[in-house]
């Protein structure tokens, strides 16, 4: 691939052939650093070189970025910053065309992208106006972000049915909640129906189990016989030996408000009333038409593991140090068919005031972001 890229740029004349070798040999030391930091000072040393190197290193170095390692993508990220400001300060003209192109290349990843953009907008200040309304449902958060405020300042000056319409499309490719919040109500108040459960892929439909016992926290390592195998006719032995059912549960949602955090939370202390050391679960089930790649994203104060199909996603053992829209996100592949998630919330014995709350928020979705073609199966009848 590096072959390539230094073939392709010198044909098109970006820059000589001995440059881009050099550089691609220093961006080999750079991919190399770990996780743990072995290899900084290689890196280092080699991050130096690369910057010497000049405008004719930001394009490999970009593409570096498509398969590099978190630590190694934020050496070369750095590098391509220091090379432009370089660059820019020498008065020497950035490589606004290949920029562009790279840009336009979804194959790329959305955080290489995105720092092309910014280096493109230091070479070519119209671009945002040229290339922006093109970037609405950008597989890259920020381009979508950046497009969708641009779009935001021209809505702003509709008004009527013309007004309506935009926002709606907006709505249609929003994925951060604060653009989400200021979209919707603005839709609302035209007289539209944004549906926040729809567009963001908010389970609002479960069956809960609870309360079980948590002496000191030891139930979040422990497991309650629902963890096992869940049987929704089963009865089991909960908190100071209580029978404990499953039991249906829709949350309820207010189609005026449009706080993300705040839609499709399971309060336990309203479903199962107010419990201390305690374990409640969550399960619901989704059918897909086909093996889908998905995101299972969610909020809790509490301490919360997540399963899907039997298979741990995802453990924090953490209590009330807040709870926010997206806190934990888990890779996942949905089966063709019937998926099983279950999310386990412990609740500890602090007696503040502030550590009172024991809910959790799920949703399923894309990377970017956005629902899923899912339907919700969970019997709650």
């Amino acid at each position: 691939m590096r072959f390539a890229v230094v073939a392709l740029l010198t044909c098109v004349g970006l820059a000589p052939a001995a440059n881009l070798e050099d550089a691609n040999k220093l961006i080999v030391q750079l991919k190399a650093v770990a996780k743990e930091g072995a290899g900084n000072q290689e890196a280092g040393a080699a991050w130096k070189g690369l910057v010497a190197i000049g405008g004719d290193a930001i394009l490999p170095t970009l593409n570096a970025m498509d398969d590099a390692s978190p630590s190694a993508a934020n050496w070369l990220r750095s590098a391509v910053n220091a090379v432009t400001e370089k660059e820019v300060a020498a008065g020497k003209k950035l490589p606004a065309e290949a920029l562009e192109a790279f840009l336009n290349d979804l194959k790329h990843d959305p955080s290489a992208r995105r720092l092309a953009y910014e280096v493109l907008v230091m070479a070519d200040p119209k671009a945002p106006e040229r290339l922006l309304p093109s970037y609405l449902n950008d597989a890259s958060g920020e381009m979508r972000r950046d497009a969708i405020a641009a779009a935001l300042k021209k809505a702003e000056k509709l008004a009527g049915e013309a007004a309506k319409k935009e926002y709606a499309r907006l709505f249609a490719v929003v994925r951060d909640d604060d653009q989400a919040k200021t979209i919707g109500t603005a839709l609302h108040k035209l007289g539209g129906n944004p549906d926040v459960v729809s567009q963001f892929g908010i389970v609002t439909k479960w069956q809960i189990a609870g309360p079980f016992d948590s002496p000191k926290g030891a139930g979040f390592a422990g497991k309650a016989l629902p963890e096992s195998k869940v049987d929704l006719k089963a009865k089991y032995e909960g908190k100071e030996k209580a029978e404990v059912m499953w039991k249906p549960h829709v949350v309820e949602v207010d189609p005026t408000k449009f706080e993300l955090d705040q839609i499709g939370n399971v309060d336990f202390n309203k479903v199962l009333a107010k419990h201390k050391d305690a374990v409640a679960y969550g399960y619901t089930i989704v059918e897909s038409e086909k093996e889908l790649p998905v995101e299972i994203r969610v909020g809790c104060i509490n301490a919360v593991k997540f399963f899907l199909n039997g298979k741990e996603l995802f453990a924090r053992e953490e209590y009330h140090h807040g709870s926010r829209f997206d806190q934990y996100v888990a890779k996942a592949t949905l089966k063709a068919g019937k998926n099983e998630l279950l999310v386990k919330v412990c609740q500890n014995d602090q007696k503040e005031p502030w550590a009172q709350l024991w809910q959790f928020q799920a949703r399923i979705c894309d990377a970017t972001g956005g629902a899923v073609p899912v339907k919700n199966v969970t019997p709650v009848n």
